[in-house]
């Protein structure tokens, strides 16, 4: 019978099924309500199919992840590590300030909520004052993977990949995609996750910053949109 390496370690496997869980969209914390403004990017007829649905995600991945979510959470996951508090709030209030609509900002407070009730249930919350008052998702996220042994860059690669199945997913229900479709982008952008990932980690802060005008005008739009699945 073959045999592990022996570089591979108990604390490994447990930081990776860490992370699994908490990329879950098993995970009860209702992120599945949630369209991240692509629902209403459907019905203004901006995404139509398999091939504006992936230029849509390349560009929030772009200009959006990379330069908001995944360097503040690499920020946040050395906060955690360093017991940093002031960093932890400046960070947490950064990621507030840049979510440009209601909808988005609701969403990540919600998120983040949802999340931190769960590792209370859990017996996993950091000590209260430690964690920012009304701590958003990402804040919460980096916290988890942090006391589950993930190491930064794994706990980046985790985040983005939730974002990706949460947009697929809401495009098979919503536009609607093909499952098989959306295996399709999910090849096409896993090595874009990777890439986003490689330059959140070497972006300064006065790089940072999100430059999304068409998600923000989505978003805003999809607060009176008349039918809508999500709740964003």
């Amino acid at each position: 019978m073959p045999t592990e390496p022996a570089s591979v370690e108990l604390g490994d496997d447990l930081a990776l099924l860490g992370l699994l869980q908490l990329v879950s969209p098993a995970l009860p914390i209702g992120a599945f309500a949630f369209s991240q403004g692509l629902e209403s990017a459907f019905e203004l007829g901006w995404v139509t199919d398999e091939a504006t649905l992936g230029e849509w995600l390349e560009g929030v991945l772009e200009d959006g992840l990379t330069r908001c979510e995944l360097p503040a959470l690499a920020r946040l996951h050395v906060a955690w590590g360093k017991s940093d508090v002031a960093a932890l709030d400046e960070w947490d209030t950064w990621l507030a300030a840049n979510r440009e609509t209601a909808e988005l900002a609701a969403e990540d407070s919600r998120l983040g909520a949802s999340l931190s009730r769960l590792l209370g249930s859990l017996g996993l919350l950091p000590v209260a004052s430690a964690l920012p008052a009304n701590a958003g998702y990402v804040t919460v996220f980096a916290w988890t993977a942090y006391a589950r042994g993930v190491s930064t860059r794994q706990t980046l690669l985790g985040f983005a990949w939730a974002w990706l199945e949460n947009q697929l997913a809401v495009a098979c229900k919503a536009l609607p995609l093909g499952h098989t479709a959306a295996q399709r982008l999910v090849e096409r952008l896993r090595p874009a996750l990777v890439s986003a990932v490689d330059e959140a980690l070497m972006l300064e802060d006065d790089a940072l910053g999100p430059a999304l005008p068409g998600l923000a005008l989505a978003s805003a739009l999809h607060e009176t949109q008349y039918s809508r699945l999500f709740r964003s």
